[in-house]
């Protein structure tokens, strides 16, 4: 499992916020391998990324 698969459901599902729980359901990947590769999109800056106001919880969207 790569931040591939990652980004292209983002990209797939463009202007809709996800968790990284929501995402490892969706594909069905285990979150600490979501969570790792999101960390690499954000720096990256190939995703959108906002806090929900919970601790260490964030939501992602495709940034195109």
């Amino acid at each position: 499992m790569g931040q591939q698969e990652v980004y292209n459901f983002l990209k797939e599902n463009k202007n809709k916020w996800f968790t990284s729980k929501q995402i490892s359901e969706s594909i069905r990947v285990s979150i600490g391998s979501v969570t790792m590769s999101l960390k690499k999109l954000r720096k990256s800056q190939l995703v959108k990324y906002k806090n929900t106001g919970k601790r260490n919880e964030f939501k992602y969207m495709f940034k195109p």
